[in-house]
C-alpha cells in the first residue's frame, strides 16, 4: 500500500530506534548499561499512584472533557501560576494530553500555515523539526552555542526572522544540551517576539529540574507574553510519569479551544483516573519525591560530568537542568554516529549520536543519567577502555 507523500517529511525520535538495537543485543547475552532514554528510572510516587487508585475506585473510568477534567485543569493552572510567579493563567488555559507531545501537534497545527517559518533549537528535541516539516512549513535552525553553554546570541535569532517567521520554539531546561535559557535571554527573545509579532512555543518540561544556584525561568512572566505563548509542560520528567502519559498546554484562551478541538479528533480526551492521579501530583504532598529524584540526579549528573571529562577525546559541559550531557568528542576522530554504534556494539553502552537532534549536534553525543550511579561508574568504565583500545 501507498503511503501518502506527507509521511516522508515526518521525523522520528531515535532514543527508541537504539533502544530496539539496545534491547537486540541484550536478548543475544549482551550487557548494555542504558545510557540512551530519557526516563527518570525511579517509581511513580507512592501518594500519585494512590490517588489513581482511588479514583478507579470512585468511577473515574469515563470519558471526560477534551480538554481535560475541569478539576485538573484549574490544578494545573495554579500550580503553573505558583511556579512561574505568574497570576493570569485560569482553566480556559489548559488542554491536557496523552503526553506531552500532542501539544506540539496540536499547538503547531492550530496556528501554523504551509509556507510560514518557525525558528527552533538545534540541537534540539527532533519532534519540533519533524512536526514543522510535516505541516508543510519551513524548520529554520537556530544553533546553540557550546561556548554559550548551550545558549545563544540574540542577533542569532534576529538574523533569522523573515516577513515569514511565524513562530519562535524554546527548550529551556533543554533536551539533549542540559542548558538554561537566562531572565535576560529570555526578556530578549520576548521583545523580538513582540516587535515582529510572532508567536513563541516554550517547552518547559524540565523546568523542575535544576542545580545548583540555576532556577527555571518562563518567558510567559515578560509583557504581553501570555498572549503569544504556548506553553508544554507535563508530568513525565518532573514526577517520573513516563507510562502514565500525561501532558498539557497553556496558551490563551481561544486557542485552547481549538486545540481541544483537534484533541475531539485525535484521542477524544486524557484518561480520567490519571488526571486525577495528576491533581495529586501537584500537590504539597509530592514536594518531598521531587526534590530527591533533583537531588540524586544531581549526584549523578557531578559523577558522569567528572567522569567523562577525564577520558580522552571527550569535553563536557556541566549542565544546569534536565538529566542529559552533551561532551563535544570531536578530538575522537570520529563522527557522533561512528562513536555512539562503537559505544554501543563494542562497549555495551547505549547513547544517541548528536546528529539525532539536528545537524548542529555533529561533534556530540547525549547521554541520560537517569541511571543509577553504579550504572553510570560501569558505563564510565567502559568508554574510557573502548576509547584507550582504539
Amino acid at each position: 500500500m501507498n503511503v501518502a507523500e506527507r509521511m516522508r517529511r515526518l521525523g522520528t525520535e531515535t532514543a527508541f530506534e537504539v533502544l530496539v538495537k539496545a534491547k537486540a543485543l541484550e536478548a543475544q547475552g549482551r550487557d548494555i548499561v542504558h545510557l540512551e532514554i530519557g526516563e527518570p528510572d525511579f517509581d511513580t510516587p507512592a501518594n500519585i499512584i494512590k490517588a489513581a487508585q482511588q479514583a478507579l475506585g470512585d468511577g473515574f473510568t469515563h470519558y471526560g472533557p477534551s480538554a481535560g477534567l475541569p478539576q485538573a485543569r484549574e490544578a494545573i493552572a495554579s500550580y503553573f501560576n505558583r511556579t512561574r510567579g505568574r497570576e493570569s493563567y485560569t482553566a480556559d488555559n489548559v488542554v491536557i494530553t496523552p503526553g506531552a507531545k500532542p501539544i506540539i501537534f496540536y499547538g503547531l497545527m492550530a496556528v501554523i500555515n504551509e509556507g510560514d517559518e518557525v525558528i527552533y533549537p538545534n540541537p534540539g528535541f527532533p519532534i519540533y523539526e519533524s512536526m514543522i516539516n510535516f505541516l508543510g512549513a519551513k524548520a529554520v535552525p537556530l544553533p546553540l552555542r557550546e561556548d554559550k553553554e548551550f545558549r545563544f546570541d540574540l542577533s542569532d535569532i534576529e538574523e533569522r526572522i523573515t516577513p515569514r517567521t511565524r513562530m519562535i520554539m524554546l527548550n529551556t531546561p533543554q533536551n539533549p544540551t542540559g542548558g538554561i535559557l537566562t531572565r535576560d535571554d529570555l526578556a530578549g527573545i520576548a521583545e523580538l517576539a513582540r516587535k515582529h509579532d510572532l508567536i513563541v512555543f516554550s517547552d518547559e518540561i524540565y523546568s523542575q529540574i535544576t542545580y545548583d544556584d540555576f532556577q527555571h525561568e518562563s518567558i510567559t512572566q515578560f509583557d504581553g507574553m501570555t498572549e503569544r505563548t504556548i506553553v508544554l509542560d507535563g508530568f513525565s520528567k518532573t514526577f517520573a510519569m513516563t507510562g502514565w502519559r500525561m501532558g498539557y498546554g497553556l496558551m490563551p484562551a481561544a486557542l485552547a479551544a481549538h486545540v481541544a478541538k483537534l484533541q475531539t479528533n485525535c484521542t477524544s480526551c486524557t484518561a480520567s483516573f490519571a488526571q486525577v492521579a495528576g491533581i495529586e501530583a501537584l500537590s504539597d504532598a509530592t514536594l518531598p519525591s521531587v526534590a530527591t529524584f533533583v537531588s540524586e540526579f544531581k549526584q549523578r549528573r557531578d559523577v558522569i560530568v567528572d567522569g567523562l571529562n577525564a577520558i580522552p577525546g571527550f569535553r563536557c559541559h556541566s549542565p544546569k537542568g534536565a538529566f542529559y550531557v552533551f561532551p563535544n568528542i570531536t578530538e575522537t576522530g570520529m563522527s557522533s554516529q561512528q562513536l555512539a554504534d562503537l559505544l554501543l556494539n563494542e562497549a555495551g553502552v547505549a547513547c544517541l549520536s548528536g546528529t539525532a537532534f539536528g545537524a548542529y549536534g555533529e561533534g556530540f553525543v547525549r547521554f541520560s543519567y537517569a541511571n543509577s550511579v553504579a550504572n553510570i561508574e560501569e558505563a564510565l568504565q567502559r568508554i574510557d577502555s573502548c576509547i584507550r583500545r582504539r
